[in-house]
């Protein structure tokens, strides 16, 4: 019988389970999105929505305790200046739990969790700008680092020597070694 069980231990020791609250918790805040197992959601919803209400409060009392339950200070600030004020109007049920099936390999069914105002169009049209942005230096510093090669290359160097060669097949086996 599951009487009086409170919470889910997720096969975890206190300190690991602690951790890993911890860490999800802060990843929640920083991305204010998760793909996690919907088990782990479960659990780290109850944590989070917990750390929403201190955050509503700014006061140095609340900083203190969601501070113990953070790795990170930047996300402490973003909490208490960003999430707990657009959260102040709402009187619970700050995340939301989406389902989006099973996992390859151990069957575990994964799920989404999400702050309940997150926007997804927003964030994409972010990372899409961010990305445009990137493609153009990219290309900018490619053109850079080319007129620089074509100006140390000779003219008359068509060929490459052998030994050139032999190291470019040793790099590549070294780099098929170590995995990258």
């Amino acid at each position: 019988m599951k009487h009086k069980r409170g919470f889910n231990p997720l096969s975890r020791t206190t300190a690991h389970r602690r951790a890993l609250h911890r860490n999800m918790v802060t990843s929640l805040f920083k991305y204010e999105r998760i793909t996690t197992t919907k088990e782990k959601a479960m659990e780290i919803r109850r944590t989070a929505e917990k750390l929403i209400t201190k955050a509503k409060v700014d006061t140095v009392h609340n900083r203190r305790h969601v501070a113990k339950y953070l790795w990170d200070n930047d996300v402490l600030k973003k909490l208490f200046t960003d999430i707990g004020p657009r959260m102040k109007e709402r009187q619970g049920g700050y995340t939301r739990i989406l389902k989006i099936g099973f996992r390859e390999g151990d069957a575990a069914s994964v799920a989404i969790l999400e702050l309940v105002d997150y926007d997804f169009e927003k964030k994409e049209k972010g990372s899409k700008k961010s990305a445009d942005s990137k493609k153009d230096s990219d290309k900018k510093s490619d053109s850079k680092k080319e007129s620089v090669a074509k100006a140390k290359k000779p003219a008359g160097d068509a060929k490459k020597s052998a030994d050139q060669v032999s190291t470019k097949q040793t790099d590549r086996r070294f780099n098929r070694v170590k995995g990258s």
